[in-house]
């Protein structure tokens, strides 16, 4: 038997399942990007963005996955032999920081244990130590997806201020914008980086650069030399609604209606939502036996969560079982967590009672798995819903 009825339960962090609304919005003919409607459309998303990433300054969209954001956030602000600093949370740093000695960066790495997020008083303990200014940008992830930490930006925005250090802040939003709340202009950050297919519940193709005025700044002597990435030349083409270059227009037709659709909920409810979602699931974990990989509670994140399995028991062969028989995806682990946790994402357009038949998925996997403390968690989940 092939067919599988029901739906599939794409429960990774992302992508994230893409509501009916923005595949509608998207479906439309190809138009002529260098004319009038274009503009129009351009306009109305390069302006509504800014709310979601709650900034007055600039939003570059480019055609990418948020892996060309960050090698844009850093060809536009640093040269070549610049010294940034970067901290060691998860997967998804660790490949900023590859990106950042490609190009030639000379890359400061801070260790950590994957199980915990920035520590802001390491932060101003290397400022103050740098009494020549040599750390030309300090980069954070603010949601590592590959572990479910999130790490406290304002807090390392506060760190630098008080270490009086003139670094750019580079912050890595892409599993967290839309899903957490992030302020740009208020936390001080200079360049926010994002993509479109999570939180903003999109498909994947579209990336993000937030600006600030002083980024704006250090981009005028960048040492790089740079073509597709150039903040310039999208920022003079975008003023009058165009682009530099051609656009993924339908995917900016989908953006217009993903800000429609999360200034319709508020994003303070977004964010509620998210908050309560993830609550729920970490108490389904706990009813489990299970830990939750994200040590500080300070620190878990509202989109994802990252679940150890015990001794013994291999993650992707649990993940696969799952597949199989509930048609659900988890997501597997990565880097030196491969076969050791897998990831539920509670992101983007999500709800209790997606969560409910995610959980129960998972409960049935750990138990056919031979797993026999795994029950009540879906019950646990539930009562928590109650109560909020």
């Amino acid at each position: 038997m092939t067919y599988k009825s029901g739906r599939h339960f794409l429960q990774i962090p992302g992508p994230t399942n893409v509501p009916d609304r923005i595949l509608r919005a998207m479906d439309r003919p190809t138009i002529d990007h260098r004319g009038p409607t274009f503009a129009d459309l351009a306009l109305e998303v390069l302006s509504g963005v800014k709310g979601v990433f709650k900034t007055e300054q600039p939003v570059i969209i480019y055609p990418a996955s948020g892996t060309g954001a960050w090698e844009a956030a850093l060809v536009n602000t640093l040269s070549p032999g610049d010294k940034v600093l970067m901290f060691e949370t998860g997967q998804f740093a660790t490949l900023w920081l590859r990106v950042a000695e490609r190009l030639g960066l000379d890359a400061e790495l801070v260790s950590g244990d994957w199980r915990s997020g920035v520590d802001a008083a390491a932060v101003e303990a290397r400022l103050k130590d740098d009494k020549d200014h040599t750390i030309k940008a300090v980069c954070a992830v603010h949601n590592e997806t590959s572990t479910g930490v999130t790490s406290g930006i304002a807090a390392i925005r506060k760190a630098m201020d008080q270490a009086g250090h003139p670094a750019l802040l580079l912050v890595d939003t892409i599993s967290s914008l839309a899903s957490i709340d992030y302020r740009h202009d208020e936390w001080g950050v200079d360049v926010t980086v994002a993509g479109s297919q999570k939180g903003l519940m999109l498909p994947p193709g579209l990336s993000f650069n937030a600006v600030s005025e002083k980024a704006r700044a250090a981009n005028e002597t960048s040492g790089f030399p740079v073509s597709y990435w150039r903040w310039d030349d999208m920022l003079a083409a975008n003023e009058t609604g165009f682009f530099p270059y051609t656009p993924a227009t339908n995917l900016l037709y989908g953006l217009k209606e993903s800000i429609a659709m999360l200034n319709e909920e508020g994003l303070d409810n977004v964010f509620a939502r998210h908050d309560r979602l993830a609550e729920a699931t970490r108490r389904a974990v706990q009813a489990w036996g299970l830990e939750v990989l994200c040590q500080n509670p300070g620190e878990h994140s509202s989109a994802l969560t990252a679940v150890l399995m015990p001794d013994g028991q291999d993650a992707d062969a649990f993940r696969k079982l799952v597949l199989e028989r509930f048609d659900m995806s988890l997501g597997n682990g990565l880097g030196r967590l491969a076969g050791k946790v897998f990831r539920i994402g509670h992101l983007g357009d999500f709800n209790e009672l997606m969560l409910a038949g995610t959980l129960f998925g998972i409960e049935k996997g750990l138990r056919l798995s031979g797993i026999n403390s795994a029950q009540g968690g879906v019950e646990a989940a539930m009562d928590y819903l109650d109560g909020v």
